[in-house]
């Protein structure tokens, strides 16, 4: 016996790390199970079906963590009683509850709101003025964060049309942020490397007037998941950013528990739902962040605040004026 020991203890020292992390990744979920994790119901009375561990667990409408199994395909016993999935409905206790795509139906009413004059939109929030504020501690150092580390790449959505306003908010592609943010971003960078992930980023500093735009195009329900402009944005002052994960060996995006941007409940960094794949990679991002001085934002997966944002002032230029500063 102790041989045996002696030698699994020898097998476990010659054991890289990194692939103990290697093995600690959930693997994805079966196909069918995948297809029916979402979100279902009317309303706001909505309920999550989620997976762990290879099996589906319910949550909401009066229902916490309760396991389903199957009992052929598309049918699942449980708690509740039987449970049957159809492309794009679940039937529970005879009712059946449409999927949803809460994130998807509100970029829709956004963006049905401003389309038809975006520079109408544009123009109203260049017109109107920052908020007043006392002389920052520390003046603003942006960065341009693509200089700091060859891995981090950039989805610029706000400089395309692939955002929930639906047009184009930024003149250029670009990430900025105040130095020390930079810094602690490229530090993180490196972690996550050695794990096989590169850093994807979506957003840094914003220009005041794109807060202010946002405020003004988004529903009034929505606006948790928007800086009110009155106040001023950490993005604003160059110590926010907003970013993801993509695989280092195939350059593909890590499947998250939600889209960026998202407005709804699968963008909480909390949130329950998705696949103990999806879940496993949020929260090694938030690790990696939470490690360097960032704080996640609680309704928003993606969003990181750096310790010091409140030393910084409100920015306004943009990015045609970064760029020809030299930042």
């Amino acid at each position: 016996m102790r041989a045996w020991l002696a030698a699994l203890a020898t097998a476990l020292t010659i054991i890289a790390p990194a692939d103990l992390r290697a093995q600690a990744v959930p693997p994805p979920p079966a196909p069918a199970i995948a297809a029916a994790v979402g979100e279902y119901g009317t309303g706001d009375n909505l309920l999550t079906v989620y997976e762990q561990g290879g099996q589906l667990y319910l949550n909401g409408r009066g229902l916490q963590a309760s396991a389903l199994w199957q009992i052929s395909p598309g049918r699942y016993t449980g708690a509740v009683g039987e449970v049957a999935f159809a492309p794009d409905a679940v039937i529970l206790s005879g009712e059946r509850l449409p999927r949803r795509d809460v994130g998807a139906e509100t970029v829709a009413e956004i963006q049905a709101g401003v389309k038809a004059d975006p520079a109408r939109v544009r123009a109203a929030a260049l017109a109107a003025t920052p908020p007043a504020e006392p002389p920052a501690r520390r003046a603003s150092d942006l960065v341009s964060l693509t200089s700091l580390d060859p891995t981090i790449r950039l989805d610029i959505r706000y400089a395309s049309t692939n955002n929930f306003m639906g047009f184009p908010l930024y003149e250029r592609s670009g990430a900025w942020l105040q130095r020390p943010a930079a810094e602690a971003l490229a530090r993180a960078a490196k972690t996550l490397k050695a794990q096989g992930y590169g850093l994807l980023i979506h957003d840094g500093y914003r220009p005041w007037f794109v807060t202010r735009m946002f405020w003004d195009a988004t529903p009034a329900y929505a606006h948790v998941f928007v800086a009110d402009p009155a106040k001023g944005s950490r993005h604003n002052r160059g110590c926010a950013v907003d970013l993801t994960l993509y695989d280092l060996k195939t350059g593909e995006p890590v499947e998250m528990t939600g889209r960026y941007d998202e407005m709804s409940r699968r963008s909480y960094a909390d949130y329950v739902g998705g696949t103990s794949r999806q879940r496993w990679t949020r929260d090694l991002l938030r690790k990696a962040m939470e490690a360097e001085g960032f704080s996640v934002f609680p309704e928003e997966w993606w969003h990181f605040d750096y310790k010091d944002w409140r030393d910084y002032p409100i920015g306004t230029e943009t990015f045609s004026q970064l760029v020809a500063a030299g930042r």
